[in-house]
């Protein structure tokens, strides 16, 4: 595929078909997700911050880290890569603009920025708050990277889909390019997103236990896999620590992935 990085990420999100954005963590788990025919990747905050022993708070990572660990990523699988860059790092317009700058200096096709705060006592910023922020962010991106506007009311405890769908028309209008909420319940919810910000193209977290096919016809265009699937390989290392424990060494190690194998993909 022929362009720079930013196009054709661009171009997944304008094609009559979704595609999965997986999000990965290190070089081995980047190259498999290439090796399997995906065609962009992201980084995961989570994930990443648990590789580092940190829960996923973004001021303990930092803008610095945090956009060259997703530069590094997609250096290494050579594909597209997404950056996961939590509020911005920090509660300005002028925050979010600079987390775009560096972005684009290091790289990355894609950047996403929620309106969580990461403060327990007011999670979510109010909302002209939230819309100057991406505005910032948007005129910053326009025409160099792809810009997701992210509303993580459902992430929160805040289960109001109306107030959700009015965030994610205004990001929208603000000039995000993808339109994504976390933790939505539903499909009709899922549909309702979509119609609601037509025609930007929406992000789903995996989906309400839904197939891609379905999510497909309710117009979702990406689907990103959040923390998932290094929670997948976090779920296999507990069963095989807890064998270990139990002095069970054959099935420790029962499915682990033959060593010229991953040799092979890092090679």
């Amino acid at each position: 595929m022929t362009g720079s990085a930013y196009e054709r990420f661009r171009a997944l999100h304008q094609g009559a078909a979704a595609f999965i954005m997986p999000n990965v963590w290190d070089g081995a788990s980047a190259l498999m997700m290439r090796d399997a025919g995906f065609a962009a990747i992201g980084s995961s905050s989570f994930a990443y911050g648990a590789t580092r022993g940190l829960p996923d708070v973004s001021s303990r990572l930092g803008r610095t880290e945090s956009i060259a660990h997703a530069a590094w990523l997609g250096g290494v699988a050579k594909l597209p890569v997404n950056g996961d860059l939590a509020d911005g790092f920090g509660p300005a317009p002028e925050d979010c603009a600079a987390t775009v700058e560096a972005s684009v200096a290091a790289g990355l096709a894609g950047l996403g920025i929620e309106d969580a705060t990461g403060d327990r006592a007011a999670p979510i910023h109010a909302f002209d708050a939230a819309v100057r922020r991406i505005e910032a962010a948007a005129r910053a991106a326009r025409g160099r990277i792809v810009l997701t506007a992210r509303a993580d009311n459902f992430l929160h405890g805040r289960a109001d889909i109306d107030d959700t769908i009015r965030r994610l028309t205004a990001f929208a209008e603000a000039g995000a390019d993808v339109l994504y909420a976390p933790g939505l319940p539903d499909m009709e919810s899922v549909r309702r997103v979509v119609r609601a910000v037509a025609p930007k193209p929406v992000n789903v977290l995996i989906g309400p236990g839904a197939p891609l096919k379905e999510l497909e016809a309710a117009g979702a265009r990406r689907i990103s896999l959040g923390g998932a699937l290094y929670r997948v390989a976090m779920g296999a290392l507990a069963r095989s620590a807890a064998a270990l424990s139990a002095g069970d060494l054959a099935v420790a190690v029962a499915g682990a992935m033959p060593g010229k194998d991953l040799q092979r993909l890092l090679g």
